[in-house]
């Protein structure tokens, strides 16, 4: 069982690097194998909607997008991690989602992924960042791991998240919550299978 983690953050060991180290401690106790993607110092540009990817299974821009897909594919979770920039996240990490769930979604089926998202802040615009971070699994058919509060954990300076008792304990408990909730869904597909799906039935707006 594995858990890539994706840090948006473009601080290697700043806080959102912080809050991810404090699941993987957790992680690494219930026997949960991790995998840490560094995403928020790349150059990533956005997803233009060519749709290449459906023929080719992959995005038609060659960078980490195309180098995690697989990563994606075999794991077990996803946890993604941000700071907070104008009550939103950061933009190269959203440009990675975008394509990376996009490319993704005609190669592999991501449902009963576990999804969890973690939010870092010196203050406000959490609970927007968090909520933009969850609609990547809902559309997805990925339940959304949770904890005692919404997940996020304060701090400014690098190393500051280290006095955020409640956020750090929120860390914790996300991490046993998720590591359950992988292990409960791995028991259901084997003794009844996923749940059935329906061909998508598109109805657009405007015909």
């Amino acid at each position: 069982m594995k858990v890539m983690m994706v840090n948006g953050s473009p601080n290697a060991k700043g806080n959102t690097f912080f809050a991810l180290d404090e699941m993987r401690r957790v992680f690494d106790a219930e026997g949960v194998e991790t995998e840490l993607v560094h995403v928020g110092n790349k150059i990533v540009r956005g997803c233009i909607a060519c749709r290449a990817c459906a023929a080719k299974k992959k995005c038609a821009f060659d960078d980490i997008v195309n180098e995690t897909a697989p990563l994606f594919e075999e794991c077990s979770g996803l946890v993604v991690a941000t700071p907070v920039y104008f009550a939103s996240a950061n933009a190269t990490l959203i440009a990675y989602l975008d394509r990376l769930f996009f490319s993704t979604s005609s190669k592999f089926d991501r449902a009963m992924k576990v999804g969890a998202s973690v939010v870092v802040a010196r203050r406000g615009g959490l609970s927007a960042t968090f909520d933009e971070l969850n609609k990547y699994f809902t559309i997805s058919g990925m339940p959304i791991a949770s904890s005692q509060y919404w997940n996020s954990v304060h701090g400014a300076v690098p190393g500051e998240a280290a006095q955020d008792a409640e956020g750090l304990q929120t860390m914790r408990i996300l991490a046993r919550n998720m590591t359950f909730l992988m292990k409960s869904i791995a028991l259901g597909k084997e003794k009844y299978g996923l749940p059935e799906k329906e061909k998508w039935t598109k109805t657009n707006f405007v015909r």
